[in-house]
Formats: structure tokens, C-alpha cells, sequence
């Protein structure tokens, strides 16, 4: 006898089948379920690295990107063959320049040419101190002989008679200095004597005077005295007496190939020098060096440097 009627066991018997068909693939979906993934942690803001404070640095003179340190009172370095400035310091202050304008009355008497004639002293020529070679009014010499002492020795009479042998007379010279300086373009310049000694309304600046030296250094005749690093010179009575240039950057420089020292109490040390190396030209102008020995080391910074920066271009 059964329980259940016969319309009752048909729908029992599907409910077991749809049961027995289900249960295997729901326990295979429960187990092969990923596990839940754990919750990330909370981020922590990060601080912001402190710059630290810089340390000095050791500067190598020698490295073209920095610049020389130069103790002189007005200076300038440019390239001799294009006239470009490479460094510069109070370039135009208009200050004396003591010896230094020498250069000057070289090249009006150099352009001038007849340097193998005659020269005769006068008697005012020697009318100048400190620094002289002892001229005596009727010696005669030759114009390119008392050139060439001017520059090596730096002497103040020969510089005289220079200039009044060529103009007639101290300040007629001083006009034609004048009058060269303006087609030169040196605009901030005055002078007032050939020699560079200290008087009224005189002076020039670093700028001028490298615009003067530039011209200088293309003069071929004024570019072979100014590297003589020694002179014997031949006095009218036969004696011979041996100068070593006043310009010691010829000696402990092998690049520097000329130019001129200078000073005066009120323009203090002065230096135009030059240099050269691989096809590359110099020229530097430091003016009021308090000490003697800083004309040499600013020039030796400045040349050095300047030759540098010109081999890395």
C-alpha cells in the first residue's frame, strides 16, 4: 500500500533527481570559491627630504668655467686676436696707470717709423724722478735703441726725450697721445706726459688701456721689444750694462710674451702683460695691485685662465 497517490510520487521523485544532479556542482562551486582578499593597509604620508645645506667646494684655477680671483682695483682679460672681453672688474673706472702708458708713446714713435736715425738729448729731457737712465744733454742715440730701453727698463728720461724729439716738445706730444687714444677708440682717457707720472687730470682705464695693448701687440717691431727679457745696453762711453725686463711674469710665466709694468704711489702696481700658447693670444691689464707681488699673481690667473677658456671653445 503506498503512502503517497501516484500523481504525488511522480512530482517527489523529480524533486530527488533536480536535488541529486545540483548538490555535487554546488559543494565543487563552494570549494573552488577565492578566498577573501584581505583589506589593504592605511597609507602613511611620506615627508618631504630636507635639501641638507651645501658644502663648499675647492675651485681649481685651472678649470675654465670658473672664474680667476683678482686682488687688483680694476682689471679686464680679452682675446688678442678678436678683441673679445673675457673676464672683467671695474673695467671702467678711470684711475692712473702709471708706466703702463708707456705703451702709448712706443706706438706713436713706432708708427712713426725712422727708428735707425739719430736721436740727440736735450736738456730738460732728464727733468723727471725717480726712475731714469742718467741722458746727457748732447748724447746722441738711436731712436730705436732709446725705444727699446724705455719699455725694458722703464726709464722716465728716455720716454721724454722720446717725446720731445718727436713733437718738439712734452706737451705737444701729450696732444698726439690725445689725438691716438680717439682713433683708437680708448673714450675715457687723458694724458698729460709720455711716461706716466702722476699729474692733474691724467689717467685711463683698464678697458682703454687694453684697446691700446691690442694694437701694440699687432705692431711687429713693438711685439720683439716687449718680449726681450734682457737688454744690454751700450752707454756713450763704452761701457756695457745689462737690464733685466721690469716685467718678472717673462721669467716665472713661459706663455707671457711681453707688455708692461708701472707705478706710481697713486696708481699703486700696474701690469699689461700678454701671453700666448697654441695658436691662442691674451692680453690682461690689472691696475692698483697694492702689492708688487700681486701683479704677478692676478696676471698669471688671469693669462692662465684666459688661455684656457680659449682651448675649450
Amino acid at each position: 500500500m503506498y503512502l503517497l497517490a501516484p500523481s504525488m510520487r511522480r512530482i517527489a521523485r523529480l524533486l530527488f533527481a533536480i536535488l541529486f544532479i545540483a548538490a555535487p556542482a554546488f559543494a565543487a562551486e563552494k570549494k573552488t570559491a577565492a578566498p577573501a582578499k584581505k583589506p589593504a593597509p592605511a597609507k602613511t604620508e611620506r615627508k618631504a627630504e630636507a635639501p641638507g645645506v651645501a658644502k663648499p667646494f675647492p675651485v681649481d684655477e685651472h678649470d675654465a668655467n670658473v672664474f680667476p680671483f683678482v686682488d687688483a682695483q680694476s682689471a679686464i682679460l680679452c682675446d688678442a686676436a678678436t678683441g673679445k672681453v673675457l673676464y672683467e672688474k671695474n673695467a671702467d673706472d678711470q684711475r692712473g696707470v702709471a708706466s703702463t702708458q708707456k705703451l702709448m708713446t712706443a706706438l706713436i714713435v713706432a708708427e712713426e717709423g725712422g727708428l735707425e736715425d739719430n736721436v740727440k738729448v736735450a736738456a730738460g729731457d732728464s727733468d723727471c724722478e725717480p726712475s731714469k737712465l742718467g741722458l746727457k744733454e748732447g748724447e746722441v742715440y738711436k731712436r730705436y735703441d732709446l725705444l727699446k730701453v724705455m719699455l725694458v727698463k722703464s726709464e722716465n728720461d728716455v720716454a721724454r726725450c722720446l717725446a720731445r724729439d718727436n713733437a718738439g716738445s712734452i706737451d705737444a706730444f701729450a696732444a698726439k697721445m690725445n689725438a691716438k687714444a680717439r682713433t683708437l677708440g680708448m673714450r675715457n682717457s687723458n694724458f698729460v706726459n709720455p711716461n706716466g707720472l702722476t699729474a692733474p687730470g691724467q689717467g685711463s682705464t683698464a678697458r682703454d688701456m687694453a684697446r691700446l695693448a691690442l694694437f701694440v701687440y699687432r705692431n711687429r717691431v713693438l711685439r720683439g721689444i716687449i718680449s726681450t727679457r734682457v737688454l744690454a745696453w751700450k752707454t756713450p762711453s763704452g761701457k756695457t750694462m745689462v737690464f733685466e725686463n721690469t716685467n718678472k711674469l717673462l721669467k716665472s710665466f713661459g706663455l707671457c710674451n711681453g707688455m708692461k709694468t708701472g707705478y706710481t704711489d697713486a696708481a699703486g702696481n700696474c701690469l699689461v702683460a700678454s701671453a700666448s700658447s697654441g695658436g691662442k693670444h691674451v692680453i690682461c691689464v690689472v691696475l692698483g695691485d697694492k702689492h708688487r707681488e700681486g701683479i704677478w699673481n692676478d696676471s698669471y690667473r688671469l693669462l692662465n685662465w684666459g688661455l684656457n677658456q680659449l682651448g675649450h671653445e
